[in-house]
């Protein structure tokens, strides 16, 4: 959960308990006849705290358009800001953010692009699987099929849909993602 939005909902908690205390007694006193009813009052609830080290690396210019092009395509999609944490913990992981070609002896398999996604396992092909909107959709489409996924720890989310040989290594990037989608969701 972004700092502005955490710090406005303990603004709005202090005020609402405040309102309560100092109303209390007047409310006491109120007609009798006026019908008063609690009023629910919905909180959202905190993300998931990040799971274990954290990692931070620092983005040159290419790497934050492409973590921008994920956040945009995640608008798109209709997803909330969880699936583009998710979504750009995950291209940190698989990618740092870069728009991977052919790496020759260095590719693994025939993975490409921001989530080193495979051609030879039906993401699609190279040049869509290089195409940051792409691959996006691409990613948030299987995540859409992991059931619960927006209550799941991330790295078990991004597993899910990414059947890596390293399952726990989203888990580093969640503070970044976090950190980076509460700078650009709303710019």
């Amino acid at each position: 959960m972004n700092t502005i939005f955490r710090k406005s909902m303990l603004s709005i908690a202090g005020l609402a308990f405040a309102g309560g205390v100092f109303a209390g007694p007047i409310a006491a006193h109120a007609n009798p006849a006026v019908d008063t009813k609690p009023v629910a009052v919905a909180v959202q609830s905190a993300a998931p705290k990040p799971q274990g080290d954290q990692s931070h690396i620092d983005l040159n210019d290419e790497q934050t358009a492409n973590a921008k092009a994920i956040i945009a395509a995640t608008k798109k999609a209709g997803l909330p800001e969880r699936a583009a944490v998710i979504s750009i913990a995950t291209s940190l992981q698989e990618s740092k953010l870069e728009n991977l070609g052919h790496l020759g002896d260095a590719n693994d398999h025939d993975s490409l692009g921001l989530f080193q996604q495979r051609p030879s396992s039906g993401w699609g092909t190279p040049e869509q699987i290089t195409n940051p909107e792409y691959s996006t959709t691409a990613f948030l489409k299987g995540l859409r099929q992991v059931d619960g996924w927006q209550d799941m720890p991330l790295t078990d989310a991004a597993q899910t849909v990414q059947v890596s040989a390293y399952p726990d290594a989203y888990a580093q990037w969640e503070q970044q993602a976090t950190d980076l989608v509460a700078h650009y969701w709303n710019s």
